[in-house]
């Protein structure tokens, strides 16, 4: 990667007794950056101590789905606010996506947001492409210009909007697969989801709201992975939303297609009948579905058919959502709440351990978006990007304390398993203690060999 690091004033920080990845407990040194030490009983020599027993130490968290909203909807968020909230949330890295306002569909728009989160120093934000000119799906946009760009964009997507012509997605697909990209896929085939409010079903029919059928998602993800395999590219499915979804998926993994797939924390827990409360703060896209819909996600994240768990964090101005269901904005906020909802439904009801945790919000979502230095082993000589999670920690969701901007979080005023007391960006506590401390600051970039070349580096496997 062409940026450099901070200078060597990040500081020293020994992390004491906290249980790596859930096991037996140790220490981590942190020194200039990186993890200098991993043992027991390591000296501090000089370093701030932070006493970590009863703490989970986990990889630092990848968001490959979060929606910033700046450039263009700053009333709705701005990098600033989103990456403090991300942060807060234990992540370290986030991948912003190319819905604002200029969409981010040529290479200045996306080294606008590259900047934008290293001004604010909170975590790597990480620009998404958008996969058509303006997300209006007729023309591809300059895949190729925002990948040689100073973002190095690998992720491209029009999300919020399905790339429903299926030549334009066999082209976009065809023209990542150059330097080592993916086209991330909004799947909702908008002929069978005019003037949908919810999920298409029981519910539905008793509120008589128009339905979003299953088969919409579905039936994207099919043509998809098969074009997927005809060209030989990369695709990530956005929020997997049904069990059918799941299976198609299943199928296509077994052939041998290179596709990978998110779920939301919203979507592992939240079931359609929570619409009967006319709540916006329940309306989302891809709707929420039935509970057979929330068991069969996760038993697929569990087993590995899902790879990732993808926030698709969207803050919406209260306007937005305090308004009737019909015109009320679709999203939830999820960058604060991720964590805790996915010990809630995956660690607590014994489908996964932290390990795994770690493999499903940092090690898989850092590979699908070829982040070399994100997603590491918490070894010696890795970057220090960490989280510091107590497990035991309740807490109760308040919108009004958060810190995006977004009040739309779906699980406001329920009680959560785990708080994160720690996150640590490129060695530097940017939370300690629960709280804010200060952001990384960048320091200016060095000439990029990889633009002067006209080649991208591709990411490990």
């Amino acid at each position: 990667m062409a940026s450099q690091q901070q200078d060597a004033g990040t500081g020293a920080y020994l992390i004491r007794g906290a249980a790596i990845l859930g096991g037996a407990p140790e220490d981590l040194l942190i020194r200039d950056g990186i993890i200098a030490e991993r043992g027991q009983n390591l000296s501090a020599d000089g370093a701030t101590v932070i006493e970590a027993a009863g703490l989970v130490a986990l990889p630092g968290m990848v968001d490959i789905h979060t929606h910033l909203r700046e450039p263009g909807r700053e009333d709705a968020e701005t990098v600033e606010t989103g990456t403090r909230a991300a942060a807060l949330g234990g992540y370290t890295a986030v991948h912003a996506m190319a819905n604002s306002t200029p969409v981010a569909d040529t290479a200045g728009v996306v080294e606008q947001v590259l900047t934008l989160g290293r001004t604010a120093g909170w975590v790597d934000v990480r620009p998404v492409g958008a996969v058509t000119v303006g997300l209006a799906g007729e023309q591809l946009a300059e895949l190729g210009a925002m990948a040689d760009s100073r973002a190095h964009v690998r992720v491209f997507s029009d999300d919020g909007i399905c790339v429903h012509d299926p030549v334009l997605m066999r082209r976009a697909l065809e023209y990542v697969k150059a330097f080592d990209g993916v086209v991330a896929q909004h799947a909702q085939e908008p002929r069978l989801t005019a003037g949908a409010q919810m999920n298409e079903g029981e519910v539905s029919a008793v509120l008589g709201l128009t339905g979003w059928p299953a088969v919409a998602e579905e039936s994207i993800i099919a043509r998809d992975v098969l074009l997927a395999q005809h060209v030989g590219s990369r695709l990530h499915v956005c929020h997997v939303s049904t069990a059918g979804s799941v299976e198609i998926i299943r199928w296509a993994k077994s052939r041998g297609v290179n596709v990978t797939a998110e779920v939301t924390p919203h979507h592992l827990w939240l079931t359609d009948e929570l619409a009967r409360s006319y709540d916006p703060v329940y309306k989302v896209n891809p709707p929420l579905r039935t509970d057979a819909d929330v068991q069969a996600l996760r038993a697929a994240l569990a087993d590995g058919t899902i790879d990732v768990v993808g926030t698709d964090h969207a803050p919406h101005p209260s306007e937005h959502k305090e308004c009737e269901w019909a015109q009320a904005a679709m999203g939830m906020t999820g960058l604060e709440t991720a964590l805790s909802v996915v010990q809630h439904t995956m660690i607590e009801t014994g489908l996964m351990g932290w390990a795994d945790f770690a493999r499903v919000t940092s090690t898989a979502p850092a590979a699908i978006g070829r982040l070399e230095d994100q997603g590491r082993p918490l070894d010696a000589g890795e970057p220090a990007n960490v989280t510091l999670v107590d497990p035991a920690a309740r807490w109760t969701v308040d919108p009004s304390k958060m810190a995006t901007m977004g009040r739309n979080s779906p699980f406001a005023g329920r009680e959560l398993p785990g708080k994160v007391v720690a996150t640590f960006f490129k060695g530097h506590p940017t939370v300690l203690y629960g709280k804010l401390n200060t952001p990384y600051r960048w320091l200016p970039e060095a000439p990029d060999p990889a633009r002067n070349t006209g080649t991208a580096a591709a990411g490990r496997n």
